[in-house]
Parts: C-alpha cells; structure tokens; sequence
C-alpha cells in the first residue's frame, strides 16, 4: 500500500447519530482517476473532506501521498488540491486575479503567481476570458476557473467532489478534457460523482460506496464483466410471458421480472453464461412464443450500481446536498 497515492483503512466517521463512514478501506494508485459512487448518503463525500483534512476521522486511518491526513495534516495540504459542489471564486474581481489570490494564499511569490495564473488560463482555455469579472463567467466557465485555482500549486493529488454537477452537456465535456489531461500528466484524481457514465468515462477504477462502506472496487469494465447481459422480451400475448420466462431460465438468467402491462419480460444472464440472439430467437419460436421484439444489452455502470445498492442511480442524486 506504500506505492498508493490515497490510502484509507477501517475509516469512521460519526456526525451526532449518523454513522457517515462505517470501515471504510480504499486504495487509488498514483496517476489514475478513482471514481467513487454511491447513493446520496453513502459516505463519499466524507471520505473525500477525511482525505483533504477537512474532517478528522473518528478511528482508522487514511494517507495522502504517504502521509498521514491527521499527523501530517499541513504536509498533506501542501500536496493536494480540492474542487467542491460548488465554486469557490471571488465574483467581483477576474479570473485572472482569482488565480494570482490563489497562488498568493498558497504563498507563491507575486511573480510565480502571476506565471502559473497565466500558464493556467492558456491551458484550460480561459485566457480569453480572464479579465472579464467573473461574476459574468457562465456555470461551465466557473466550474473551470474553480478546477484551476485547485492546480495554482501543481498538486499531485486532486479531490473532485461532483465537479460537474448542474452543467450542460458542452461545459461537462469541457470538464471531461481537463480531468483526462491532469491524469496524463501524472495527477492522482479522486472523483465523487452523480453521473455514472461519467465515471465510464474517466476512471481508471471505481469504488461502489453504500452505508459508509466501499462494496465494490474495480475497473470499470471488470464491474461491468460480473454482471451478467441484460435480455428483454416483449410478446404478444400475455400468456406468452410465462412461456418466455422458462425459455430464459434454461439459457441461465436470474429471476425474471414481468411488465404485464406491457407485454415484456426482463432478465439478466449469470456471469459467464453467454446467449446469442439466433439461439434466443429459435428457443422462443420453438415455445411457441411470438414474440414483437428481442434485446441483448451489455451491463453498464448504471446496472452495476442497482446490482450492488438495490438503488437506480437516477434516484440517488440530491444536486447540492453532502453525500
């Protein structure tokens, strides 16, 4: 666990009669985005405030670049970065003296302040917006102004709590861009997200939290992979419905589950057993079910996230709220 870049283990965390963080164990390599999900509740952001020293854990420990987040606590604030909810900018002077507040909060010398305020606008393309008051920014723009005054420092470890939460699609691929460049470069990202494919998309790894608890760590594909392949049917008749179960059960789905109203029966395949649409399509015919449609579906992070909570993700969320 040396090697890591984040370390946590058996972390707690109480607030009052809410037990926010229950043993939680995490582990993110260096140069890689850790994307940890989880139902509104589940401990993510905690974890995250636990990390960056904002929260002082109850019992267990975490280690940020090898240092311990409560012993170490200012050695630690000299090597991270954190972007939250919500952007933390002064709205009433430009970006760029946003950036050299920064860099002088940070005790940059006004020359180096003002170097890396300019190298960071040019590389995230703010540079043509970065003597306008950034009260007149939109929310895509803010959101970046905010990601960058995290990097004044070229800290080797960056918290991302739902950095694109509330953003249009154009503004959050903007984001996406970002976050896959400080990757490159060599920063350590870790990502507290709403959107699940989100998380497709950028993690190198995903940590499923739930009841203060990681239930589940991966890359994204090998989390995908032990879920099984999503089969739906919809019939003709409703008496086909039954039918068309016993023909799944045998090609080794899981327990179906029925939409009477509209004639169709769901399933999904156990890890591993492979089905095929002509092999499918003649069980069903040879039942005599008929059958108005027939879908395979690879698994995705959303059903990895309902397998593991019993939750839809899209029912999780609370824009805004801690989770």
């Amino acid at each position: 666990m040396e090697s890591m870049s984040l370390v946590a283990e058996g972390l707690h965390k109480t607030f009052g009669r809410t037990a926010a963080l229950r043993g939680l164990d995490l582990a993110v390599a260096p140069g890689t985005v850790c994307g940890l999900l989880g139902p509104n509740g589940a401990g993510k952001t905690t974890a995250v405030r636990v990390f960056a020293t904002l929260v002082v854990p109850d019992a267990g420990a975490a280690r940020v670049a090898g240092l311990d987040v409560v012993r170490d606590a200012d050695r630690v604030r000299r090597v991270i970065g954190l972007a939250g909810q919500h952007a933390a900018l002064e709205e009433g002077v430009t970006g760029r003296e946003n950036l050299r507040l920064f860099g002088r909060f940070h005790r940059l010398g006004t020359r180096e302040a003002n170097r890396r305020a300019d190298e960071l606008l040019a590389r995230f393309d703010l540079a043509d917006a970065a003597d306008r008051l950034v009260r007149t920014y939109s929310g895509g723009m803010r959101r970046r102004l905010d990601l960058v005054t995290s990097l004044i420092t070229t800290p080797p470890v960056l918290f991302l709590d739902e950095p694109t939460t509330g953003l249009d699609p154009r503004s959050r691929n903007d984001i996406w861009r970002v976050i896959r460049d400080l990757a490159a470069r060599g920063t350590t990202v870790l990502l507290t997200t709403q959107y699940l494919d989100e998380a497709d998309h950028l993690a190198d790894a995903v940590a499923v939290v739930d009841q203060g608890r990681v239930i589940a760590s991966g890359t994204p594909e090998r989390l995908k992979a032990d879920i099984g392949t999503r089969v739906e049917v919809a019939v003709l008749h409703p008496a086909d419905l039954e039918h068309a179960a016993v023909v799944l059960g045998r090609l080794g789905t899981g327990e179906p589950h029925f939409d009477r109203d509209e004639l169709r029966i769901r399933a999904t395949t156990r890890p591993g057993a492979g089905v095929s649409m002509p092999h499918l399509v003649r069980e069903l015919d040879a039942a005599g079910v008929t059958v108005v449609d027939v879908s395979l579906r690879a698994p995705s992070l959303d059903d990895v996230f309902l397998t593991l909570t019993g939750k839809a993700a899209a029912d999780t969320p609370v824009p805004g709220k801690a989770a």
